[in-house]
């Protein structure tokens, strides 16, 4: 049995890109950046690694991330790893390994309240929707 399965929690490094393909398909992509935070045993002084990722997505799930999702905003992406190669065009040989997404959450939205750092006065729960590369969605009811 195989598996390719990625799940990447983080936040956009820039605004995604949208294009169309020659033959009309729509493509999205966009950077995510992951941290890793531990302690240091020798020092106890606290690490930080941060690393980014290359994400696609394609047709429908392509036109939602191009238009709810900005730069530093929170996404939950489900998906799998891709390695493209290909020469320049110089001749040398290059490759990309990047993130095919079948799913997305989008992170919580910024509420005025949260924009001027004021604590909430009762604690609002928001469903987040979750969008399937597969699934048929109407932007109109995405609460966003």
């Amino acid at each position: 049995m195989n598996l390719n399965k990625v799940f990447l929690l983080g936040n956009l490094t820039f605004d995604p890109e949208i294009r169309t393909t020659p033959n009309g398909k729509m493509v999205c992509s966009f950077r995510v950046a992951t941290n890793r935070i531990w302690i240091d045993k020798e020092t106890g002084e606290k690490k930080q690694l941060t690393e980014y990722h290359r994400v696609v997505t394609w047709g429908r799930l392509a036109e939602i991330a191009s238009q709810y999702l900005k730069k530093g905003r929170l996404v939950f992406v489900e998906g799998r790893l891709v390695t493209r190669s290909w020469e320049d065009a110089n001749g040398v040989k290059k490759s990309r390994t990047e993130i095919v997404a079948e799913r997305l959450q989008l992170g919580p939205r910024k509420t005025e309240q949260t924009e001027l750092k004021e604590a909430p006065q009762e604690q609002i729960e928001e469903e987040i929707p979750i969008i399937e590369e597969d699934e048929d969605v109407n932007i109109e009811e995405i609460p966003f």
